[in-house]
């Protein structure tokens, strides 16, 4: 069980300190546990309710009226706001919230809710990818644990896994032709499939080979597809050689087609990519690129 300080609640919920104070001493909405030496501390449920109480809040409802609502009013009013507002942190607060639970029918409801209306790509975009940097914040303070960041993680892909197979294959012989693969150790399948999704609803061939793929595999690919383009990411450092000898290598297996690479090592470390070799420096650049083929 996590504990939070309140400090953590403010990074958390995007409310002050000073306001989480003040709520405590005029409404007594919040009733933190202390330590022995009088410092205030937070746990999970505590913080799952001032989720709840900041998101009825930044929706226009007074902190006196959410004080005087039940546990069932509050629930039901969170439920309606996450299904018709469309703000940037009412969708991130509401998500988390469903993480936090770990309640699938929350996440679905959001997560489709937002399908709907702005379709797929621009959920990803705009509500998913926010929210995973939002995770990796909360990675980082301690504030959730594997088995939460797992089931959002295996909710995402099911949604990603589940938008490819709804796009038409590409049949069209014209079409350019991708293979995407995850070198060994890269972890990076959330990308990869939201990849795989950007590149079929654009109507291109792709041949997704997943990860953990040595050199000697693609090179065995590019035989059998000849494709026009290989994209892959790098962002772990690799242990058995440095990241240019690798792109170098990967170049010279890949010798008559394209390789795109993006990701965190790719971009810090300044590679000199060999000709036939471009780096994607970030997702916008990435999907530009996609849209002039």
């Amino acid at each position: 069980m996590a504990v939070y300080s309140i400090k953590d609640l403010e990074k958390l919920t995007g409310i002050k300190a000073h306001t989480l104070r003040a709520w405590e001493q005029r409404y007594s909405i919040i009733k933190p546990k202390r330590t022995k030496t009088n410092i205030r501390y937070y746990l999970d449920e505590d913080l799952k309710f001032i989720l709840n109480i900041a998101l009825l809040n930044k929706n226009g409802i007074k902190i006196s009226k959410i004080a005087q609502m039940s546990e069932k009013e509050i629930t039901e009013k969170i439920a309606a706001i996450s299904e018709i507002n469309f703000e940037y942190g009412t969708q991130l607060d509401a998500l988390t919230i469903s993480m936090i639970e770990m309640d699938e029918y929350k996440f679905d409801r959001i997560v489709n809710t937002n399908i709907e209306q702005i379709g797929f790509e621009r959920t990803m975009l705009e509500v998913i990818y926010p929210f995973l940097d939002k995770l990796s914040v909360l990675w980082l303070t301690g504030s959730i644990n594997p088995v939460q960041e797992n089931f959002m993680t295996y909710l995402i892909r099911q949604k990603l896994i589940v938008a490819i197979d709804k796009v038409p294959l590409s049949t069209s012989k014209d079409a350019p032709k991708f293979i995407l693969f995850l070198p060994e150790g890269e972890k990076q399948e959330l990308s990869m499939l939201f990849m795989h999704y950007l590149l079929k609803s654009r109507k291109n061939r792709v041949v997704h080979i997943g990860q953990d793929i040595s050199l000697t595999d693609i090179k065995d690919a590019c035989n059998i597809h000849n494709p026009d383009y290989i994209f892959s990411m790098i962002t772990e450092t690799f242990a058995k050689e440095p990241v240019q000898r690798y792109i170098d290598r990967l170049s010279a297996n890949c010798a008559g087609c394209h390789v795109l690479l993006s990701g965190y090592q790719v971009v810090v470390q300044n590679v000199q990519p060999p000709s036939n070799v471009s780096i994607l420096k970030s997702l916008q650049q990435t999907m530009d690129f996609l849209d002039q083929l």
